[in-house]
């Protein structure tokens, strides 16, 4: 349904497809940032449907909105107070606690406080995988609110994040209201003190499509240690998968258990 609403092309669908599920042994940690209904949720909600179903996955959110078609799958939501003030869990309490139940994924629904810290802390200690929202309008603008109040990730820390995939709605004269995963960028680090960030993808308005910038990705260089395959190995397997991804929405497989049997399929062949 995103690929035939034009929210994501078909070469972006599978770069990110490779990018969560790591090729089965270096996930990326993304974080999905936009703006109120720009879509990020339901993003959110196909990426985690591409992670392999061995996995162990953790949800926590607000409000229960993420629906995952795995066996695996634990979901905490948090509670108010009640009305004498206390039975409060939140955001931070339920990631802390994940980290005891042997995730080997935890989705945070949207970050917003002090479980950014606890999340980044899971990202550096051996949780690769990670996902989540951030309200931001820019990959900028995302890094700016992770290093600030009230989030306050460590610089240090930061270095465990991959991408950000920033999503926007939009308002078309020809077509209306949009959504447009407009950006993917990669951290690269720090320099002189400044956050780095280098974009991957980026939406051309006239054309309505991604672009390519052509810089090449850290990430697929990590991937190519530690799987022992080449540049050109993971060139084609993004072309493999964009390829499949085009195949179903010509034969208008677009239902979430339908897609996801047959991503399990492919990865059996």
């Amino acid at each position: 349904d995103l690929v035939k609403k034009r929210t994501v092309t078909p070469e972006v669908a599978a770069f990110l497809w490779l990018a969560v599920d790591g090729y089965g042994v270096k996930p990326a940690n993304i974080l999905i940032s936009g703006g109120t209904s720009s879509g990020k949720t339901t993003t959110l909600n196909v990426l985690t449907s591409l992670i392999p179903e061995r996995e162990r996955i953790i949800t926590i959110e607000d409000t229960a909105e993420l629906s995952l078609p795995v066996e695996h799958w634990i979901r905490f939501e948090t509670r108010p107070p009640g009305l004498e003030g206390t039975g409060e869990i939140d955001m931070d309490t339920l990631v802390k606690n994940s980290l005891r139940m042997r995730p080997d994924r935890i989705i945070v629904g949207e970050v917003r406080h002090a479980e950014a810290f606890t999340l980044f802390t899971a990202m550096n200690t051996g949780h690769d995988g990670c996902m989540g929202t951030v309200h931001a309008n820019s990959a900028e603008e995302t890094v700016a609110r992770l290093l600030n109040p009230p989030m306050n990730v460590p610089p240090l820390m930061l270095g465990a994040l991959d991408f950000v995939v920033v999503e926007q709605k939009l308002h078309d004269r020809r077509k209306g209201t949009i959504r447009r995963i407009t950006e993917v960028a990669e951290f690269e680090g720090f320099s002189e003190g400044k956050p780095q960030l280098q974009v991957l993808y980026q939406w051309d308005a006239v054309n309505d499509t991604m672009k390519r910038t052509g810089v090449p990705s850290r990430y697929l260089r990590d991937l190519m240690k530690f799987t022992g395959l080449s540049r050109g190995d993971l060139e084609k397997e993004i072309l493999k998968r964009k390829a499949f991804i085009e195949e179903l929405y010509k034969r208008d497989i677009v239902r979430l258990s339908d897609v996801t049997e047959a991503i399990r399929s492919f990865r059996e062949s």
